[in-house]
């Protein structure tokens, strides 16, 4: 199984959002991660790199936005009711 951790880089730095990511999906310049275990997080931002080896994705502010403020769900199911 192929599980990353994503970070998020500012000013030359690494900072770790999420432990187990399983999915990633990415909407203009925002960002959603799920994990393992159900949890997401949303966020303004872009890719800047996937380590497929090293499993980790760096994510950045995208141009034009000041700082990066993570929206956490609680599961899938509020983003899609049934």
């Amino acid at each position: 199984m192929c599980l990353a951790k994503a970070y998020l880089e500012q000013e030359g730095e690494r900072k770790l959002l999420l432990e187990d990511v399983v999915l990633l999906e990415c909407d203009g310049k925002r960002l959603r991660m799920s994990t393992l275990f159900g949890d997401e997080q949303e966020l303004e931002a872009v890719v800047k790199e996937v380590d497929f080896q090293g499993g980790s994705v760096i994510v950045g502010r995208p141009a034009g936005v000041g700082g990066i403020d993570p929206v956490v769900c609680q599961n899938s199911t509020e983003r899609n009711p049934e």
